[in-house]
């Protein structure tokens, strides 16, 4: 049973002839005929009794009618739901973020502007660590998430956000302090204040070591940079952390002053990204609300990329896939 029979069945039953409501179908008359004899063949009884002059419904046939306007107006509801959705009148977006992500852009400014663009769409925001939300957008639980880059998987596909290098934060009587071209073997042997092992950044670090065989001792564990460079001002340990944290904690004057020294050729590499799930955005119809919001955030690189550019600093490439 197709829609297109029962809106001909209806027409038919409140038309009672066959030739206006082929009119009104805009189909011609045979053709009207013929699509409500298969819905009686489908269906195995007769929803007419027909004369020359007109017909009318049996009683299979009234039954049917009731039901044919039920159905179709939930057909046409269906249909502006889904027009409504496309038109992004309503909707979802889900999003995921992890901590420290505003020292690199304005999550609230761009949640701001898609609002005000789009205030029907119901907007999920989940803060939590790199590794639950990688897993959460590979399963395809959460639309996309903003997270460091520490691995490549072909679940994901990425757009890049800021890049930047990792550098050694120390105390600031450390024998490293304007060192430039320290390696990791140098400081292999080091006590570190690490991120929680769940953390973007310490999978990275982890495997730079690990990809040179070094092992290396952690002295202390947090979630949180600040606490995280508080403790190396203190002298619990070095760190490697984004020179963005990093040159914005050495500039806080009232508290205990850390020193940055840089690691040799190639660097570390930290790459902030946007990420979304490769098969749900190889067909962003299926919610175009993600459409809505990358096309925000492109905007949002732009702007960005004219400011790094301006102030002489390096931006990451345009496409990137994890």
């Amino acid at each position: 049973m197709e829609l297109k029979q029962l809106e001909h069945f209806v027409a038919a039953a409140e038309e009672q002839h066959f030739t206006r409501a082929a009119r009104r179908m805009n189909i011609v008359q045979s053709g009207l005929s013929a699509s409500i004899r298969a819905l009686e063949s489908e269906l195995g009884a007769c929803l007419f009794l027909r004369t020359t002059r007109r017909v009318e419904l049996t009683v299979a046939g009234r039954v049917l009618y009731e039901k044919a306007l039920l159905l179709l107006a939930s057909a046409r509801e269906a249909k502006l739901a889904i027009a409504a959705i496309s038109g992004l009148e309503r909707g979802s977006l889900s999003i995921g973020t992890c901590s420290s992500l505003n020292a690199f852009f304005d999550l609230s400014l761009l949640l701001g502007e898609f609002h005000a663009q789009h205030p029907g769409v119901e907007i999920e925001l989940l803060h939590s660590n790199a590794a639950a939300l990688m897993e959460k957008v590979k399963k395809g639980d959460i639309d996309v998430v903003f997270l460091p880059l520490y691995e490549k998987n072909r679940d994901i596909t990425t757009m890049p956000i800021a890049a930047d290098r990792l550098v050694i934060a120390h105390p600031m009587d450390d024998p490293l302090h304007g060192r430039e071209n320290v390696t990791l073997q140098e400081i292999a042997e080091r006590a570190f204040v690490d991120f929680q092992l769940d953390k973007g950044t310490r999978r990275i670090v982890d495997r730079a070591f690990s990809a040179l065989g070094l092992v290396r001792k952690t002295a202390l564990e947090v979630g949180d940079v600040q606490v995280l460079l508080d403790l190396v001002a203190r002298g619990f340990g070095i760190a490697l952390v984004p020179h963005t944290f990093a040159k914005a904690r050495a500039a806080i004057q009232s508290l205990p002053n850390i020193g940055i020294a840089h690691l040799s050729e190639p660097v570390l590499r930290w790459d902030l990204v946007a990420a979304f799930n490769r098969k749900a955005s190889a067909a962003q119809s299926r919610n175009p609300a993600v459409a809505a919001f990358t096309d925000i955030l492109s905007k949002v690189r732009v702007e960005r990329r004219q400011f790094l550019v301006a102030n002489q600093e390096p931006f990451p490439a345009a496409s990137s896939d994890a």
